[in-house]
């Protein structure tokens, strides 16, 4: 396995899959700019690096993210600089990174997930959950609306009245309650979530990738468009599909009963 690491966040690629850590544990990974800065870093690195098939994106310690560093934010309120340009200059653009890479990210979140944090989880296209793992918005809480994109992430995973209610009251939301919601894939032991969100992560990393990137743009079109819209992009994105080697040698793979070998082209 290779491993480099940007301050404060670990990088490391092992089997075609890039985990990246958030790793200030002692600050429960609350996001400074340092940190924004690596982890767009990282991110952007695991989109554009051909051995990267898959990404698992978890943290360090006891939390996964309790979101902006709200000692870093205070300093730039008493400066007189508000948010610092912080949602344009950071967390945009990891979020776009996350959900534009034509490649499945997998959260594996092992603990608390609060503002940017649990938008991060749920930017992914996939989230294991520790049992130990909460959720909550929390921009409320200190005067503030949603941002990083959990105002259209999470009233499309749990409904516009239940997004209301989490973003208003800001409650804490329990990792089984989250998965009654939909808001993640599976809840499994504390001690399981890496290997857990790993092992998914190495099953799509070997499958067939192109139909994954294909997957993840017929969805985020979908949620944006009409049926007909939708219906035209799907026609599109088949028709490229079916060009590629993954869909001819998965067909002749099929007739012969065999195994498919994927070589996401």
């Amino acid at each position: 396995m290779s491993e480099a690491t940007t301050e404060p966040v670990r990088y490391g690629v092992d089997g075609g899959v890039a985990t990246i850590t958030l790793d200030r544990p002692d600050t429960m990974n609350a996001l400074t700019v340092a940190m924004k800065e690596a982890l767009r870093d990282a991110v952007e690195r695991a989109a554009a690096e051909a051995a990267v098939r898959a990404v698992v994106l978890t943290g360090s310690g006891r939390a996964f993210s309790a979101g902006q560093d709200l000692r870093e934010h205070a300093g730039n309120l008493a400066a007189g600089r508000g948010l610092d340009g912080t949602l344009r200059k950071h967390y945009n653009p990891i979020v776009e990174a996350i959900t534009g890479m034509p490649k499945p990210v997998v959260a594996a979140v092992n603990g608390t997930a609060v503002g940017a944090g649990m938008s991060l989880a749920l930017a992914c296209d996939l989230v294991v959950a520790s049992e130990k793992a909460s959720f909550a918005t929390a921009f409320s809480k200190i005067g503030l609306g949603p941002d990083s994109g959990l105002s259209w992430t999470l009233q499309r995973l749990a409904g516009r009245a239940k997004a209301a209610e989490l973003l208003m009251l800001a409650e804490p939301l329990r990792a089984p309650d989250a998965l009654a919601l939909g808001l993640v894939n599976r809840v499994v032991p504390a001690e399981e979530v890496l290997s857990a969100a790993t092992e998914i992560a190495r099953t799509l990393a070997s499958g067939p990738t192109v139909a994954y990137a294909a997957i993840k743009t017929a969805l985020a079109h979908a949620a944006a468009h009409d049926l007909p819209s939708a219906l035209d992009r799907e026609a599109e994105l088949q028709d490229a599909l079916a060009e590629t080697a993954d869909h001819n040698n998965a067909t002749e793979a099929f007739l012969k009963k065999q195994n498919p070998t994927y070589e996401g082209r």
